[in-house]
């Protein structure tokens, strides 16, 4: 691997940084505003700021306004809009709309990309992913209970689905159902675009995590669909390829999803590094004197190190060999690097005493929304269970 970064891309990360730190670590205090309304009208005017910066919708093709930068330059920009929970949001290249964007651009039909991806690439609406289901294992996206039933001309959808992700105010919704079920496992769901005014489109409720349902693009949605009835032109691609184009939103997502992390990290690991320096713990003495403290600062730093490294070498694989060459590299990053972000995250807040608990410092908001890390995309343990079968299949064969 070469680890240099190209000039231009060089340049795209430090003006995100500069911005994203000069204009957005300001707008954190307001994320658990009452009046969201006028946050989101603040966000909105930095994403024009954004746009006219043309630093609009990176890792977006270019044919439909987007930067187009390969998936290794999308991880440096990512490790930087990682560092505010409104990065991404505001530089247009937030999940799930990265990863309906990905599947839209591949899959799509001419009309669909016309009708979704533009104006979803230009920010103009917003969508969500409606696969994990409430009483299914949601590690294993080949076991749904929501069917999608041909009638006529229509599909008809019923099913129960729960964290999908920003459906407060979306336009659509891309839902993973049984269209076949008597095909094999892997090719009995589909993919079928479902605009969310649709009758039987029936959002029950923001979800509360850790006690905040959140609202707008910022929340996670309970929906229940009820004899929800669609065109069969609504499918992504054909029949019974849900479970493979699940696949191919999963791998670069997992990229983007771990350089976030590791931004999440260095944000907490600067408030950290700031708060050992500054605390006086005693007359002339500051937190940082504390042999104990430099030791997590030290063990912080090569964890992040390490986690970092892990998701380049994952990125530039799936740049180099793809997708499915790289499925054990892609599995390790997503518990490696969710671990790392809890024990940062853990040892920030701890180096911080009671203002780390509070909600004085964006390290709380951290800690409340990035837990579930270790969970969705595949709890750590499926991922390491799946990491030692294919290692132990080299041993076995």
């Amino acid at each position: 691997m070469d680890f240099t970064i190209p000039g231009k891309t060089q340049t795209i990360v430090e003006m995100m940084d500069e911005f994203v730190k000069k204009e957005l670590f300001p707008l954190e205090n307001d994320l658990t505003s009452n009046d969201y309304d006028a946050f989101e009208n603040q966000l909105n005017k930095k994403r024009e700021i954004v746009k006219q910066m043309e630093l609009w919708a990176p890792n977006h093709p270019t044919q439909f306004g987007g930067m187009g930068l390969s998936l290794m330059e999308h991880a440096f920009v990512s490790e930087v809009l990682g560092q505010s929970p409104i990065g991404h949001y505001v530089f247009g290249c937030q999940a799930p709309d990265a990863g309906n964007i990905e599947i839209l651009h591949k899959y799509g039909t001419k009309t669909q990309k016309e009708k979704y991806l533009k104006p979803l690439v230009d920010g103009k609406i917003r969508s969500c992913f409606s696969m994990t289901e409430v009483d299914m294992p949601g590690s294993n996206p080949l076991m749904l209970e929501t069917t999608a039933v041909k009638e006529k001309k229509d599909y008809v959808i019923n099913g129960h689905k729960w964290y999908s992700s920003s459906a407060d105010g979306a336009e659509f919704a891309i839902v993973m159902a049984v269209t076949n079920p008597e095909n094999s496992t892997y090719l009995k769901a589909s993919m079928i675009i479902v605009p969310s005014d649709t009758i039987g489109f029936n959002l029950v409720r923001n979800i509360p995590v850790m006690g905040h349902s959140g609202k707008g693009y910022f929340s996670h949605g309970e929906i229940i669909y009820q004899n929800c009835r669609v065109p069969q032109k609504n499918i992504l691609g054909n029949e019974g390829l849900g479970f493979v184009m699940a696949q191919d939103r999963l791998g670069p997502g997992r990229i983007h999803h771990c350089m976030r992390w590791i931004g999440v990290c260095n944000r907490a690991f600067d408030l950290m590094c700031s708060r050992a320096v500054q605390r006086t713990i005693a007359p002339g003495k500051k937190l940082a004197s504390k042999q104990i403290v430099q030791a997590w600062i030290a063990e912080c730093a090569a964890k992040i190190q390490a986690a970092r490294l892990m998701v380049l070498h994952a990125a530039w694989m799936i740049d180099t060999v793809g997708a499915s060459a790289a499925r054990k590299e892609i599995s390790m990053i997503k518990y490696v690097v969710a671990n790392t972000l809890q024990k940062v995250l853990d040892t920030a807040i701890q180096v911080h005493g009671g203002l780390g608990m509070s909600s004085d410092t964006v390290l709380s908001y951290f800690w409340c929304h990035e837990r579930g890390a270790r969970i969705y995309d595949g709890a750590d343990e499926v991922h390491k269970t799946s990491v030692a079968k294919r290692i132990l299949k080299d041993y076995t064969s």
